[in-house]
């Protein structure tokens, strides 16, 4: 992955307020895997004290589309056409971490999975798994 690509995610990332709000930080950015943490605030459990599934999903879309966006070329974009979540396990603990990655990158699709951990006291549980389809876009000059 170029460095021009790695900018880009970086300053996408950066735009992005929904993840600004959820206090996600860009943890990973290389070819075909993106890592994104976030910690698990008051504003963003659900009614039983657990990590909501809203957030959960909300990093992993994430990292698998910027995953995706790494394996790209420069002039285009990503976006998600359907993406499909298996909740595992509730989320608890401090923070959450959803490692994207590219199944397999193609010209008119690109496939792409999520993994997201719980993180608790230096210990991961698998907490969801997204498996979905991202479609290159190319940016208009």
């Amino acid at each position: 992955m170029s460095p021009q690509i790695e900018a880009k995610i970086r300053a996408s990332f950066a735009k992005q307020s929904m993840m600004n709000t959820f206090g996600a930080k860009l943890a990973h950015v290389g070819a075909g895997s993106v890592a994104i943490t976030a910690p698990i605030l008051e504003g963003s459990k659900q009614q039983q004290g657990f990590a909501h599934a809203a957030l959960t999903f909300a990093i992993g879309d994430s990292s698998a589309g910027y995953a995706a966006l790494s394996v790209m070329p420069e002039d285009h974009e990503v976006l998600t056409t359907e993406m499909k979540i298996n909740l595992l396990a509730p989320g608890t603990g401090d923070h959450l971490i959803a490692r994207g990655r590219v199944i397999k990158p193609g010209r008119r699709l690109v496939i792409v999975q999520s993994d997201v951990f719980a993180l608790s006291n230096g210990q991961e549980k698998q907490i969801a798994v997204l498996l979905g389809t991202m479609v290159p876009v190319p940016i208009a000059a």
